[in-house]
């Protein structure tokens, strides 16, 4: 079967690549000037391609251009790979409206606002009337998120291929991309606050690191493209010098969904700070690889050989190795493709007998959220009808001027197989409910108020969790169970999402509100076995991927005390290269040393504590010991 499958690819990719019949395949997120449109990688394993998305939250973005060499002249059908994202939830036509200039020429057809998936919508024909450079341009006719994937220019009429997969061979052919090797000692993945202290950790440590981050901003959540601030303390027991690092590009001021410069993206670019290192060496410690996102793996038996990545906007692809890996993408990318075992959504009670489990588990996650948040004009402001399916009134909207955290979608949707139509789904509620505010109900308070910012990246709190020789559960953090492993200290509460019942009442299973329910912990040190896969020998894990239940999730996921845990992360693969051997072993016959980097940290000593805001913590009966 396999074999046929590849000679049908075959005979499809002579169709459209014979010497007579040219086609050019132009990947969006590759054209030179962006004007105002983003490129948008999250959901490259949906649907197969970064791609360009205008956010202009109800404003038209500027053009995006290129120039594309047509070595033939001719009159060429163009094709452009796009998706009518409000068709989940209405058969108007869709809000995402954008043409298609070549050259000087804009054509006619509207795109993006039918069809109900990724699709090749035909866009007309254009005449090249002699080979050469021409200008391909895209125009935004919304604001509103419209979306462009790929163009395709060819004269013999028939489009590309629509599957996934035979797309995916089909590009390669007509765009083949050589894969370059980087060689190292150890490779993080995911440039979030995790990564970023088990990147540094280790290159300060003496191991030559690789950090790769699927965006170009550094941060994760806490970047200016998403706004999530900091959560939790630092600073504390066994390992009170556990968190320093964080002190060095965190920022100094907390706040969700706040203008960009609260967040400090050039502090966390200056990643160069490992040269700061506890161990005089000539080569190089760290090396960045921003805009590149991980797609595959090759393994060896249960070890990891090899991870493969690809700039967002250019393809270029390069080959990792080294003898150990760090996962820590938040939705552990780099285990699920290496065949680590994991879990998503609640396990049962029986499970872990963990008290606050339900009787029967479920698919249910904490969610995603969509920040925006609205800013005074001098004078009125107006904002395009928005209506695609969800209808608000007077009970129903939400009378806000910004949204943050309890904004939370898709707690009851797969978190990375459907997170496109999670993330859309938020960007429909914001729009929906602002447009309310702004056409339909009479309250001055929003005459001079405009949309000031929204995310496109949405801020995810929990999918996949990469299960260690130890998982952390709910009675590990009650009955404060001590381990010989503890390392780093989590001091949240135990922090669990659920649909907001008064926003159930009006959308019921369409919920997108939240509350929280906090659990009453003391700070607890976590165990060093959380953070190892227990069947992929060389893969260790930091972040919301690591070893841990639902319940457990609830108060190691925010982001100090993930940095700690990269921290620990790091030092662990300093050992690991120092003696060969694998995380496991530092646990089974390293750990004293593990102790002492742990006891000293890997941050600059002496700072200033400056990460005082949004510790968090309800601790009832907590002595510091």
């Amino acid at each position: 079967m396999k074999n046929i499958l590849s000679l049908i690819i075959a005979l499809i990719i002579c169709v459209a690549c014979g010497n007579d019949s040219p086609a050019i395949l132009v990947e969006a997120e590759s054209f030179a000037e962006k004007g105002g449109w983003s490129v948008d990688q999250q959901f490259t394993f949906e649907m197969g391609s970064p791609y360009l998305i205008a956010h202009g939250m109800g404003v038209a973005v500027e053009d995006a251009s290129t120039e594309v060499n047509f070595k033939q002249a001719g009159d060429y059908h163009v094709y452009v790979r796009t998706y009518n994202w409000t068709s989940k939830w209405s058969d108007k036509r869709g809000a995402g409206l954008f043409r298609i200039g070549v050259g000087e020429e804009l054509l006619d057809a509207e795109l993006g606002v039918t069809g109900d998936k990724w699709e090749w919508q035909y866009a007309g024909k254009v005449n090249i009337a002699q080979r050469g450079r021409k200008r391909v341009w895209l125009q935004d006719g919304s604001g509103f998120d419209g979306r462009c994937d790929a163009i395709y220019f060819t004269l013999d009429g028939i489009a590309p291929p629509a599957d996934k997969e035979t797309l995916a061979v089909f590009r390669n052919a007509l765009s083949p991309t050589k894969v370059k090797s980087v060689k190292c000692d150890f490779v993080v993945v995911g440039g979030g606050i995790s990564g970023m202290c088990a990147a540094v950790a280790a290159a300060r440590l003496g191991s030559k690191v690789v950090l790769i981050n699927d965006r170009p901003l550094w941060g994760g959540s806490n970047s200016s493209e998403t706004r999530v601030h900091l959560g939790g303390h630092i600073e504390m027991e066994p390992y009170p010098n556990l968190g320093n690092m964080i002190k060095e590009f965190g920022p100094t001021r907390g706040g969700n969904a706040r203008p960009a410069e609260y967040y400090e993206d050039e502090k966390k670019q200056a990643l160069k700070a490992a040269k700061k290192t506890f161990k005089k060496a000539k080569r190089k410690h760290l090396t960045l690889y921003p805009s590149y996102r991980a797609y595959a793996v090759d393994k060896s038996g249960d070890r990891i050989t090899a991870i493969y990545a690809e700039h967002i906007e250019t393809g270029e692809r390069v080959r990792f190795i080294a003898p150990i890996y760090s996962d820590c993408t938040g939705d552990g990318t780099i285990g699920y493709l290496a065949g680590a075992d994991y879990a998503m959504g609640r396990e049962a009670r029986s499970e872990y007998n963990e008290p606050s489990a339900p009787e029967q588990g479920d698919k249910m996650t904490m969610g995603s959220s969509v920040q925006w948040y609205s800013v005074e004009e001098p004078a009125e402001s107006d904002f395009p009808v928005f209506e695609y399916g969800l209808n608000f009134n007077e009970e129903s909207c939400q009378r806000v001027t910004m949204g943050e955290w309890t904004w939370e979608t898709g707690m009851n949707y797969h978190q990375c197989e459907e997170f496109e139509r999670i993330r859309d789904y938020g960007l429909m509620v914001v729009y929906s409910n602002w447009s309310f505010l702004k056409n339909r109900l009479d309250d001055e308070k929003y005459k001079n108020r405009k949309l000031g910012w929204g995310a496109y990246i949405a801020g995810k709190r929990e999918s996949r969790r990469l299960l260690g020789d130890h998982v952390l559960t709910e009675n590990d953090l009650i009955n404060e169970v001590v381990y010989s492993d503890a390392s780093f200290t989590t001091t949240w509460s135990i922090d669990l999402h659920y649909p907001d019942p008064q926003n159930s009442a009006h959308f019921p299973g369409a919920e997108f509100k939240s509350i929280c329910v906090h659990g009453k912990t003391n700070p607890y040190a976590v165990p060093y076995r959380c953070l190892y896969s227990r069947n992929v020998n060389n893969l260790f894990m930091a972040g919301r991927d690591i070893s841990v239940t639902h319940i457990g999730l609830g108060t190691v996921r925010v982001m100090r005390t993930c940095g700690m845990m990269g921290e620990v992360v790091g030092m662990a693969a300093s050992l690991c290269r120092e003696h060969n051997t694998t995380p496991r072993d530092i646990y089974l016959h390293h750990f004293d040393e593990m102790k002492s980097l742990m006891e000293r940290g890997a941050g600059v000593q002496g700072l200033e504590n400056n990460q005082t805001y949004n510790l968090g913590g309800n601790w009832p009966t907590y002595r510091k010991k």
